[in-house]
């Protein structure tokens, strides 16, 4: 179920005394607009319950939504994350969305391995103290025990907001009373969140910001964005047991294909020994990543089976994760099919690369949130059979709506279990669009960005991976007919993007676009050193 709908069936009000009607009252958005809606709320406090050592009042809510902080700086953190999340949900905590993954330097105690970090907004039943208690719960079953105050823990799970409540108890305060000074707490809970205010409970949690008008005040007062990439605040990917910042420098993804039928390559490299060999050269030509397709995507091509797939992919696949100079490389698996990407995982790949962002197969998401690998969603209508239909070529805004009919895939695809900070997006070069439209994605790659950042400031946090290499439309505007002749204006093409603001480029020719992501990030380096 679409979490819109999920959201549409939930009534988020509390089951309080009647003397709390009044301030309920209050909450209703009228006509005050989201900037009056914020400072109506900082006006009226939010002081609905209270609770002393005399005085308990407990919630018992129909549904609430929460935001709960995640920390972690023992054993497998990755790990610890996946564990929490999953002995929520089995105690009642439905997670819908996920914050971008931090690595922290430790604050307080600073004589400690370093954090990871994230939040999550779920929506739950369990009132207050029935959440804390499940939280700590949680705590326990994984293995921390009472220590030094902020000192090293296998997991720290903290009640950041409960619904529209401000809540004051002998052993629990909402909003976190330490929430303001933190940066590692302020930049995923901001991630949680859009650029616009969606509804009356964000609003009512931007009003708690101490010290300034809304959390993005709050978090400018911290440092802002300067504080990102650097030692004490990394944003960070997981891939192959690696934390990735991607922010570092452009990767370049190799492509091989093993299909009869591609329209660059088809057919070239089908056997074991030809296989191997194209990866050895473009990983001895500077490859960061290898993407193995083994279906073809070409405009009009013909879907195969899951299984003839696999009698494809899965013997190169293993030879090629044999390989000694694939160690420490990327390999990434272009499938659409659950079943074939639960089977290279199985084998070693390390990443699902999906050009329908689970549109083709409903099992996808659950499996893909299941196996905990990253994965790129890209965007496409409809499938390669159809995908390039004039219907499917009309768009009033290409960026816009590429952007929006993205958001709306992954934010399924979070409910399902795929936190943000395992996802890539891809635009979708060449898929359902003509030549104009990819030149417009090309350019305005930061708009895509932008207008995801609406609904989902993780989701446009996100690295972007663009794809333009030999395709059709190259062709079209340098009267290259044959694809191996457009390698020129790929090189041109991953220049564009990647100055736009690409943090991936998926090419067949590694050698010379290697050389033109090199050039981009020295230039985009000098041009943030000058600013």
């Amino acid at each position: 179920m679409r979490l819109q709908a999920k959201t549409q069936m939930r009534q988020h009000r509390a089951n309080v005394s009647p003397s709390d009607v009044n301030m309920f009252k209050q909450l209703l958005p009228g006509k005050l607009g989201l900037n009056g809606l914020i400072k109506h709320f900082k006006v009226s406090h939010f002081a609905f319950l209270h609770s002393s050592a005399n005085v308990k009042v407990e919630v018992h809510s129909q549904e609430q939504e929460v935001v709960i902080a995640l920390g972690s700086n023992v054993g497998d953190r990755l790990h610890n994350f996946d564990e929490a999340l999953r002995l929520m949900r089995i105690l009642g905590i439905d997670v819908v969305r996920h914050g971008c993954l931090y690595e922290t330097a430790p604050a307080y105690v600073t004589d400690q391995p370093h954090f990871l970090n994230s939040a999550i907004r779920a929506f739950t039943k369990l009132g207050p103290h029935e959440l804390l208690g499940a939280l700590k719960k949680i705590e326990r079953d994984m293995g921390r025990t009472d220590g030094i105050r902020y000192g090293p823990r296998p997991i720290d799970l903290d009640i950041l907001f409960y619904g529209k409540l401000r809540f004051n108890s002998d052993i629990l305060t909402i909003p976190h009373e330490r929430i303001w000074e933190r940066p590692f707490v302020i930049a995923p809970v901001l991630d949680l969140l859009g650029s616009a205010v969606e509804n009356d409970t964000v609003a009512c949690w931007h009003s708690f910001a101490t010290h300034a008008n809304d959390l993005f005040e709050t978090w400018k007062k911290l440092g802002g964005n300067s504080l990102i990439g650097k030692e004490g605040m990394k944003r960070v990917l997981p891939i192959n047991k690696v934390l990735w910042d991607w922010s570092q420098k452009t990767s370049v993804m190799g492509i091989l294909n093993l299909t009869p039928d591609s329209f660059s390559d088809g057919g070239k490299f089908q056997s074991i020994g030809e296989a191997v060999s194209q990866v050895r050269l473009m990983i001895s030509e500077g490859a960061d990543m290898i993407d193995i397709g083994a279906q073809s995507t070409r405009p009009m091509a013909t879907l195969i089976s899951p299984e003839e797939e696999m009698s494809r992919l899965i013997p190169v696949l293993e030879a090629i994760l044999e390989m000694p100079e694939v160690e420490g490389k990327l390999v990434s698996v272009d499938t659409f099919y659950s079943e074939v990407a639960s089977e290279a995982v199985g084998k070693g790949a390390h990443i699902i690369n999906d050009v329908s962002s689970g549109q083709i197969d409903s099992n996808m998401f659950k499996v893909v949130a299941d196996l905990k690998v990253p994965y790129i969603a890209m965007h496409m209508r409809g499938d390669p059979s159809t995908m390039q239909s004039s219907e499917n070529l009309q768009y009033d805004n290409v960026c816009n709506q590429v952007a929006s009919e993205l958001y709306l895939r992954l934010r399924d695809a979070e409910v399902s279990g795929i936190p943000a900070w395992r996802i890539i997006i891809d635009p979708g070069i060449g898929f359902s669009k003509n030549t104009e439209q990819n030149l417009d994605i090309l350019i305005e790659l930061s708009n895509i960005r932008t207008e995801i950042a609406k609904k989902s400031l993780a989701l446009s946090h996100a690295p972007i991976l663009i794809g333009p290499s030999r395709k059709k439309f190259l062709g079209e505007i340098c009267s290259r007919s044959a694809a191996v002749d457009r390698d020129p204006a790929t090189v041109a093409s991953v220049t564009a993007g990647v100055l736009a603001g690409a943090n991936i480029v998926r090419v067949h020719n590694v050698k010379d676009n290697l050389d033109a992501v090199k050039l981009c990030d020295a230039i985009l380096r000098r041009k943030k050193s000058i600013v």
